[in-house]
C-alpha cells in the first residue's frame, strides 16, 4: 500500500492478528525500520502475500488466508478514510479471487466489501471497474452471469456508479437477446433512465436509448417504444461522428411510423436520411432515398404542411437524375386531372419493379404492406381530382363526376363525404337531384362588404378616366 502511513497500516494489521492490538503505540517493533530484519509474508499481505503471485496463494490454499489479512488492513485505512489505499486493496482482493478462478469467494466479497460500514464510494467504484473487465473476460456464462446479477446488486441505487451498471444491465440484456429472450431483455433495458444519467456521455447515451427502441420494436412495443423516442433530441445528429447513429435512429422511426401508418412523418425521416452527408456522398443511396421521400410525400394525405413539402422536394435539382419521379411528382403539383389507368402504365412497372438503371424501392414491395401503399395510392389520385374540380367547377352531377373519377357513384361518393369531413374541400350533395355544389355559401355582411370594394374601385376608375379625357379636351382646346 503507498501512502504517507503505508508502513503504520501494514504494522498495525500484523500486530492485530498476533494478537498485539492492545500495546501501546511506543512500544511496537518496526523491523523494517531497521534494515536488519526480512520482512515476513503476513506483513506483506497487502502487496500480494509476501511475494508470491496472487495464482501461487491460490495454489496453495492460502487465498483465504491473505484475503482476511487484506481484510483486517482494509478496516484500517477505511476508518482512517484513506481513498488510495482502501481502493487498491478492495481491487487486489477481486484481483487474486478472479485469478484463483474462486468465483464463489469472488461474488462474496464483492458484497461484503460493498456493505462495509462507512465504505468508501470511489473505492467501490474502482472495484465494481476491476470487476467489469472481468465481465468482458470470462467466457463460462453461468459464471458470468452470477457476477453481473452480484455486480447489480451491488450499484443497485449508487449515482457513482451507474454508468458501469447501465453497461453492465446492457451486457445482461444481449446475453437474453442472444438466448432467444428477447422479451426479457427489452424489459431488463427499459429499467435504465439513461437520460437522467449526467455522468455518462451524450453519445452513448444516446446508443443506450436506441437499443431500448430496437428492443421494443423487436417484441412489437410500439406505444412505448414512441415514447423512448421522444428521449432523443435530434439536434444531437447535428453533431460530429453521429451519423451511424442518425441513420440507426431514423430507420427506427421508419419502421415505428410504418406501422402507424403515418406517411407524411416516413417523409421526414427517409428526407433526414437523404440530407446525410455519408449518404449524399453515394449515388445510389441518395437515389433510393429521394425516391422514397418522393412516393411518401405523394403517399400523404392532402393539408398545408404535405402540400408545401411537395413544392420544396420538387424544386431538389437532384431529382433530375431520376426523372421518372421528378414526372410523377410534377402530376401531383399541376392543377389538372389525372386517369388512373394512363399512371398505371407509365409508371406502374416503374415503381413496383424497377429497371436495370433504377432499381425500384421496397415502398409497393410485393407484400401485404406494400398492396396496401398502392392502394392508397390510388385514393391519392382520385383526391386529388376531386380536389381539382371543386376548382373548376361550382356545380357538378355525380354521374358526370363518377365518370371523370373511373369510379361508381356510390364510391365517388364516400370519397367526397371523406374529404369534407377533413375540411379539405366543401361541397354539398343533393342526393334528389344528383347533384354537387362546390360554392361556399357566403355571409350577407362579406357580400356587402365585396360589393361595396368593388363599387368604389369602379368609382375611382371612372374619376380617374373623367380628369384623362378632361386634360386631353384642354391640350386640344390650346392647340
Amino acid at each position: 500500500i503507498e501512502g504517507g502511513n503505508s508502513e503504520e497500516h501494514i504494522e498495525r494489521g500484523s500486530s492485530e492478528r498476533g494478537g498485539l492490538r492492545g500495546r501501546p503505540p511506543q512500544k511496537r517493533r518496526s523491523p523494517q525500520r531497521g534494515g536488519s530484519q526480512p520482512r515476513s509474508p503476513q506483513r506483506g499481505g497487502g502487496r500480494g502475500g509476501g511475494g508470491l503471485s496472487h495464482g501461487a496463494l491460490g495454489r496453495e490454499g492460502r487465498l483465504q488466508e491473505v484475503i482476511e489479512n487484506l481484510l483486517s488492513l482494509e478496516k484500517q485505512t477505511r476508518t482512517a478514510s484513506d481513498m488510495v489505499s482502501t481502493s487498491r486493496i478492495l481491487v487486489a482482493i477481486v484481483k487474486m479471487c478472479y485469478e484463483a478462478k474462486d468465483w464463489d469467494a469472488l461474488n462474496e466479497n464483492i458484497i461484503l466489501l460493498s456493505k462495509r460500514r462507512s465504505q468508501l464510494k470511489q473505492a467501490v467504484a474502482k472495484m465494481v471497474q476491476q470487476c467489469c473487465t472481468y465481465v468482458e473476460e470470462i467466457t463460462d456464462l453461468p459464471v458470468k452471469l452470477r457476477l453481473i446479477d452480484t455486480l447489480r446488486m451491488v450499484t443497485e441505487g449508487k449515482i457513482y456508479v451507474e454508468i458501469e451498471r447501465a453497461r453492465l444491465t446492457k451486457t445482461l440484456a444481449t446475453i437474453k437477446e442472444q438466448n432467444g429472450e428477447v422479451k426479457e431483455a427489452a424489459s431488463i433495458l427499459q429499467e435504465l433512465q439513461v437520460e437522467t444519467y449526467g455522468s455518462m456521455e451524450k453519445k452513448e447515451r444516446v446508443e443506450f436509448i436506441l437499443e431500448q427502441m430496437r428492443l421494443c420494436l423487436a417484441v412489437k412495443d410500439y406505444i412505448r417504444t414512441q415514447i423512448i423516442s421522444k428521449k432523443i433530441n435530434t439536434k444531437f445528429f447535428q453533431e460530429e461522428n453521429t451519423e451511424k447513429l442518425k441513420l440507426k435512429y431514423y430507420n427506427l422511426m421508419i419502421q415505428l411510423d410504418q406501422h402507424e401508418g403515418s406517411y407524411l412523418s416516413i417523409c421526414k425521416h427517409y428526407r433526414a436520411i437523404y440530407d446525410t452527408p455519408c449518404i449524399q456522398a453515394e449515388s445510389e443511396k441518395w437515389q433510393q432515398a429521394l425516391k422514397s421521400v418522393v412516393l411518401y410525400v405523394i403517399l400523404s394525405p392532402y393539408d398545408n404542411e404535405q402540400s408545401d413539402l411537395v413544392h420544396r422536394i420538387s424544386s431538389d435539382k437532384k431529382l433530375e437524375e431520376i426523372p421518372k419521379y421528378k414526372d410523377l411528382l410534377k402530376l401531383f403539383t399541376t392543377m389538372e386531372l389525372m386517369r388512373w389507368s394512363a399512371l398505371v402504365e407509365e409508371y406502374g412497372k416503374e415503381l413496383r419493379e424497377g429497371s436495370l438503371d433504377s432499381p425500384a424501392t421496397d415502398v409497393f414491395g410485393c407484400t401485404e404492406e406494400g398492396e396496401k401503399r398502392w392502394k392508397d395510392l390510388k385514393n391519392r389520385v382520385v383526391e386529388h381530382n376531386i380536389r381539382i374540380m371543386a376548382k373548376y367547377y361550382t356545380r357538378i352531377t355525380m354521374k358526370r363526376m363518377a365518370q371523370l373519377l373511373d369510379l361508381s357513384v356510390d364510391e365517388s361518393e364516400e370519397f367526397l363525404s371523406n374529404l369534407v369531413v377533413n375540411k379539405t374541400i366543401f361541397a354539398k350533395v343533393d342526393r334528389l337531384a344528383g347533384i354537387i355544389n362546390f360554392q361556399r355559401p357566403k355571409d350577407p355582411n362579406n357580400i356587402l362588404n365585396d360589393w361595396s370594394h368593388k363599387l368604389n374601385s369602379l368609382m375611382a376608375l371612372v374619376n380617374k378616366t373623367t380628369h384623362l379625357i378632361a386634360k386631353e379636351e384642354m391640350i386640344h382646346n390650346l392647340q
